[in-house]
């Protein structure tokens, strides 16, 4: 089961988040998100867990949880949606106006 953790302090890495959820069974990764630009964390990530039973025993157990000063807020990650990309067709904010611009 893949896990959503959010309201993380910007000091937790990847192996910190990897050993919160250890206790609990065996973690296929643990993820981190970094801003692109700053490479700062973005107080959130995403842990795997190989046993369901044991990632919904995790979620009980450490969601509203303080690490670090802050109450993490842990759920079940919801599936990447299909063609929410951030791609699109640009324009950079310019005014089209009758086919012209």
């Amino acid at each position: 089961m893949n896990m959503h953790v959010s309201n993380l302090s910007f000091n937790v890495q990847d192996e910190d988040l990897r050993g919160l959820f250890t206790p609990y069974g065996e973690v296929v990764s643990a993820k981190i998100i970094n801003d692109r630009a700053t490479g700062r964390s973005r107080g959130f990530g995403f842990v795997e867990m190989s046993d369901d039973n044991a990632a919904r025993k995790a979620i009980g157990e450490l969601n509203d949880t303080s690490i670090d000063g802050r109450n993490i807020k842990v759920t079940e990650a919801r599936p990447k949606e299909e063609g929410n990309s951030r791609g699109g067709n640009g324009g950079g904010g310019r005014y089209r106006d009758n086919n012209r611009w």
